[in-house]
């Protein structure tokens, strides 16, 4: 099995010709005999027959047709087979705590089976107790892994610690598979955070992530080159090739222009990683805010005196820059019926207390109230450069004063109007909050806002242009929102408040979003 995953993995790297799913003969004819259609039996969902023909993958609805052919399913005792494949720490504790409750919550009977070198099978049973309705296999393993199974479709869904790659993205297109940036096809099932940990003796309680950096890389090797007593730095990490490790090394490490330093010691698990740091009084982690253990958390700071620290609000919002997005992607097939209640249970309110239960930051929109924004606002006044005039700053506070903001955030590719992967996945949570009356009889505005790098005025022209393409994504999305019940308009502020120092390309991106508030 660990030999046949590998050579998964290795498709992403070279092209591969055909499909090793299984298919089969099979001819489907039209009830009244007037049309046939042959093919390789690709899928079949309970309902619709995905077939490949002379003509191209073709999807048949079942119930105007007979199949013939050893490929043909049995029809009366159909068994959904549902594969989600991916990266292990999700894996194995959110996906089958998320299952467990959706069978629970749809009234099936639910069985979980270790598969060794795979990972959990989970059967759920009708009503009768004898019936399987549907199996869920986990294979757990690496997001690398889990997009390799989605585009030779050896899976149905890929769970995964980061966003594709462009060549991953490229030839899941190229097989029929869709976009897998599209808002239909890409969702954060939840959110984590990384964080720097350090011993409880260990005075350093604030560090930059340029010093976080410059740590990792080695060329920071004494606690006094951060301003700590005069001692070695012991650096603990998990695996930098999977998991949160990987994470860290590429959104931190290797975003700076550096690598990991050779002195860095790997730990199998976050628990490996917090229980080298409770025993070393010079040691520093990075732990899953989740999963602290007994040390002490790092605030991020700057030379600015911008402080931002892992909490469920910060992590949310999207203002602590290091959050660890749990991504689910799906191709551009239907999957059975069964399958898509799955991904419609994962919006409930049920499924984000689960995500709670499990330690992680859920999904669910939050109105933050102006008493919580104090620090923001103090931050604009205390930060604006005279290219902001105070009516600006005045305009703000009072737009404020009325409104609350709503935790979605929306963040961009780097120069772009182009969202990055969690904002796209927020243009679903907000269009399917609108299409439910969430917001009925109240107004939404879609604010942006700029970094600080520029002439103030063409920053707000490109942060209203930010805006606008934010609320146009939404009310596309949302297909049968009544816009006559809900009011929705566009503002901006540019540079006017600043989330982190504008001296660092993490603080630039933190400060180029679009939030929403609501009144």
């Amino acid at each position: 099995m660990k030999m046949l995953r590998a050579a998964v993995s290795a498709a992403l790297f070279t092209l591969i010709g055909a499909s090793w799913a299984l298919a089969q003969d099979v001819t489907l004819t039209s009830r009244d005999g007037s049309m046939e259609i042959s093919g390789y039996l690709i899928g079949f969902d309970g309902e619709f027959y995905r077939i490949d023909t002379n003509y191209g993958v073709l999807t048949v609805d079942g119930s105007g047709v007979n199949c013939e052919g050893p490929g043909c399913p049995n029809l009366t005792s159909y068994t959904a087979d549902i594969v989600i494949s991916g990266a292990e720490a999700p894996g194995s504790v959110l996906m089958p705590a998320l299952l467990e409750a959706f069978g629970l919550a749809e009234g099936y009977a639910v069985t979980r089976e270790e598969l060794p070198g795979v990972g959990l099978l989970y059967t759920l049973y009708e009503v009768d107790g004898t019936t399987p309705a549907a199996r869920f296999t986990l294979r757990l393993a690496t997001s690398q892994e889990g997009f390799a199974d989605l585009i030779t479709e050896a899976a149905d869904l890929a769970l995964s610690l980061r966003e594709p790659t462009r060549q991953e993205r490229l030839m899941a297109r190229d097989a029929g598979l869709g976009d897998l940036f599209s808002v239909r096809q890409s969702r954060v099932v939840a959110l984590d955070a990384l964080v720097p940990i350090v011993n409880p003796d260990n005075p350093v309680r604030r560090l930059d992530l340029e010093a976080v950096s410059h740590l990792y890389e080695g060329t920071f090797d004494r606690w006094s080159d951060v301003g700590g007593e005069d001692a070695p730095v012991t650096l603990y990490l998990r695996d930098p090739n999977a998991g949160y490790g990987m994470v860290f090394d590429r959104t931190v490490v290797k975003a700076q222009g550096r690598t990991l330093s050779e002195r860095v010691l790997t730990k199998a698990s976050n628990d490996g990683v917090t229980l080298a740091v409770e025993d070393d009084p010079f040691g520093i982690g990075i732990a899953s805010m989740s999963a602290q253990g007994m040390t002490e958390a790092i605030t991020l700071t700057g030379d600015c005196a911008f402080e931002v620290s892992a909490s469920q609000l910060s992590v949310k919002a999207g203002d602590y820059p290091l959050a660890a997005p749990v991504f689910l992607y799906q191709p551009a097939i239907r999957l059975p019926k069964i399958g898509r209640d799955f991904l419609r249970y994962l919006r409930t309110e049920s499924a984000q207390r689960v995500v709670q239960r499990v330690g992680l930051v859920d999904q669910g929109i939050s109105e933050v109230p102006l008493a919580v924004q104090g620090t923001r606002l103090a931050n604009a006044i205390a930060q604006a450069g005279p290219e902001v005039s105070l009516e600006e700053l005045q305009r703000l506070v009072a737009l404020m004063t009325d409104s609350q903001r709503l935790t979605l955030t929306y963040r961009f590719e780097g120069g772009s109007t182009a969202l990055d992967g969690p904002s796209r996945s927020n243009v679903g949570l907000l269009a399917d909050a609108l299409e439910t009356g969430m917001f009925e009889g109240r107004s939404l505005i879609f604010v942006g806002f700029s970094d600080g790098q520029g002439d103030a005025s063409l920053n707000r022209r490109l942060a209203q242009r930010r805006a606008e393409a934010v609320q146009a994504a939404v009310l596309q999305t949302a297909e049968t929102f009544d816009r006559d019940r809900t009011e929705i308009s566009v503002d901006a502020f540019g540079e006017a408040l600043p989330m982190a120092c504008d001296d660092t390309d993490w603080g630039r991106r933190i400060n180029r979003r679009v939030e929403v508030w609501v009144r």
